[in-house]
């Protein structure tokens, strides 16, 4: 799956662009969790694979993003839906957002030692590889920032 330019990756937002594309991949495929973790460790992160060469990723972060959304999904989803707005069912959007919004939401809800302005960052540029001129990166942030603010900032 091809992207469009982003900014230079770190090791972890190289992890979860991987996390991104596999759980895309998940969706589309039927494919297992097991399957698509073991084919991105072995021959995507870090790889060369169609003359495009993958940035090295931090492979421990990229499992515990992939299977933490798998494993959470069913609590995931509803978090998601309740950011969204009320006529824009999480059926409805496009399965690469899908999976956008799902890894953001897990590590906002399971990583509190990474800043939120990291998480939504992140998400939002690889929203943004995958949908330059559309509006999909301003809907990863918005449904980000309400997730944010009801779980992350309670005082």
């Amino acid at each position: 799956m091809a992207v469009g330019k982003i900014r230079s990756a770190n090791k972890r937002g190289a992890a979860r662009l991987a996390a991104v594309q596999a759980l895309f991949q998940m969706d589309i495929s039927g494919a297992g969790v097991l399957e698509i973790a073991a084919e991105y460790e072995t021959f995507r992160l870090g790889q060369v694979v169609d003359g495009e060469e993958y940035v090295a990723a931090d492979a421990s972060w990229f499992r515990g993003v992939l299977s933490g959304v798998v494993r959470d999904q069913t609590k995931l989803d509803p978090i998601i839906r309740d950011a969204l707005q009320e006529d824009w069912p999480l059926s409805r959007i496009d399965s690469t957002l899908r999976a956008i919004l799902r890894a953001g939401a897990f590590e906002l809800l399971e990583r509190k030692d990474v800043p939120v302005a990291v998480i939504n960052s992140e998400y939002i540029d690889i929203a943004v590889a995958f949908f330059e001129d559309g509006d999909e990166p301003k809907l990863v942030n918005a449904v980000l920032d309400r997730i944010a603010r009801k779980y992350r900032e309670k005082k």
